[in-house]
């Protein structure tokens, strides 16, 4: 897998709070649901803390951003409405999302799915 060198030029998050836009210095940009940035957040409660251990977060449709705040250099933390705040998007995890998001919300909603579980 190659990892993206580029850095975010602008990150700004939408009035409703339910989209975050994205956009790199390379010239991607993204418009990211809240939703999908929550369920598959980088922190240990949602990845697991080793192979096989991905939870899928059931509910989360109308889950909003409450706060972006910097860490370091390098990533943002987001904080959730639903109060979850440990997942830090360094700029290579969010320009997977950006990337990938159609894919990875379609895993998702087949996750979802196969575990008989719900957005709302």
């Amino acid at each position: 897998m190659m990892i993206s060198q580029a850095w975010p030029s602008e990150i700004q998050l939408s009035q409703d709070k339910r989209l975050l836009s994205v956009r790199f210095d390379d010239g991607l940009s993204a418009e990211l649901p809240a939703e999908l940035l929550r369920v598959e957040s980088p922190s240990a409660e949602v990845q697991g803390h080793g192979s096989g251990q991905k939870k899928t977060p059931a509910g989360k449709q109308k889950v909003t951003i409450t706060a972006i705040e910097t860490v370091g250099q390098y990533a943002v933390r987001l904080v959730f409405d639903d109060g979850h705040n440990t997942g830090i998007y360094s700029w290579e995890v969010l320009y997977r999302f950006a990337t990938d998001h159609e894919h990875m919300m379609g895993n998702y909603l087949d996750r979802l799915k196969e575990q008989g579980l719900s957005r709302d």
